[in-house]
């Protein structure tokens, strides 16, 4: 085998390795995400979900979790996760369409204001 063969084949080896690695992460985070209910607090969540995602979109009580590979770039994005919300540490909802709901609630009552 020459060179440039061993490269590519190592290249394709590491991709399909990472990429496994996120298949069973996101596995894990759906399976676990039906043990969640409205009301667990920040510390029974983190029991059963681990920690979220370090990225600049997370913040206090917007956590999101890996849960689908939608980009190939090894960078994780808000599309590839699902949201959990919490107001006063205490779960109040997760999921894409509740996240669009209380985001639209949350802007009509800062008067269009994110």
């Amino acid at each position: 085998m020459n060179s440039r063969k061993i490269l590519l084949t190592a290249g394709v080896l590491g991709i399909l390795f990472l990429s496994t690695g996120c298949v069973s992460e996101a596995a894990a985070n759906v399976k676990n995400a039906g043990q969640l209910r409205v009301g667990m607090t920040k510390a029974q969540v983190l029991k059963i979900m681990g920690e979220p995602v370090k990225e600049e979109f997370s913040t206090p009580d917007r956590w999101f979790y890996f849960v689908e590979s939608v980009w190939a770039d090894g960078l994780t994005t808000e599309e590839e996760c699902m949201p959990l919300i919490f107001e006063k540490g205490k779960l109040i909802g997760w999921g894409n369409r509740f996240y669009a709901d209380w985001r639209a609630v949350k802007n009509n009552h800062n008067g269009g204001k994110k």
